[in-house]
């Protein structure tokens, strides 16, 4: 690479991105500076406002910028059910793919001992006072299908069943257009064990 330390710290920089390695991160350096100086400019403005003004929903932790996000702050959503999701990507991933009209709770991660998450770093004190006031009446859990997001489930599943609030777990499964001898054999299991009436 040319010997530039500004080059250098503008491609570590970019670097810090998931899935974004040296020579990824390199291609983007030159895209920037040699095709298109002014996305530089609007993609730095724009992280920099985010970062300084986006923060967590008091309500469900979400990213927002403002104490409640658009969903916790709409008055038609229905107060009894309420989703559990790891990420807020994974907020917008089901409001773009199914027509639930309840309210999340972002865990902003998973029960991982090993790395020092536990409950209190998920914000489950939170979670168990909004169970405390009564009005959820299902909580759907909605983890990823890991080990951890299976004992995340598993737990809060209890708390949920320490204030007689029903609890569920989303299907896992085959994807459609998925081909069985395609799929992994755990992934089978759960479609196999989740079977239901046609």
């Amino acid at each position: 690479m040319a010997d530039s330390s500004l080059l250098n710290e503008l491609v570590d920089a970019f670097r810090c991105l998931p899935g974004v390695g040296a020579r990824t991160a390199q291609r983007m350096s030159f895209h920037l500076l040699e095709h298109d100086r002014a996305a530089g400019l609007k993609l730095a403005a724009a992280m920099h406002e985010a970062i300084e003004k986006i923060t967590h929903c008091q309500r469900c932790r979400t990213l927002t910028e403002h104490d409640l996000c658009r969903i916790c702050d709409n008055a038609m959503r229905d107060e009894s059910l309420l989703c559990i999701v790891e990420n807020p990507s994974d907020v917008i991933a089901l409001e773009q793919a199914t027509d639930y009209k309840g309210f999340y709770f972002v865990l902003m991660g998973k029960l991982s001992p090993l790395d020092g998450i536990g409950p209190e770093q998920l914000g489950l004190d939170v979670l168990e006072s909004r169970l405390e006031e009564g009005l959820v009446k299902e909580l759907i859990l909605a983890t990823n299908p890991t080990i951890e997001g299976e004992v995340t489930a598993h737990y809060i599943h209890e708390l949920a069943a320490s204030h007689d609030v029903s609890a569920t777990r989303i299907a896992h499964g085959v994807p459609v257009g998925g081909e069985l001898d395609y799929v992994d054999s755990g992934t089978l299991s759960h479609a196999f064990d989740g079977r239901r009436a046609y």
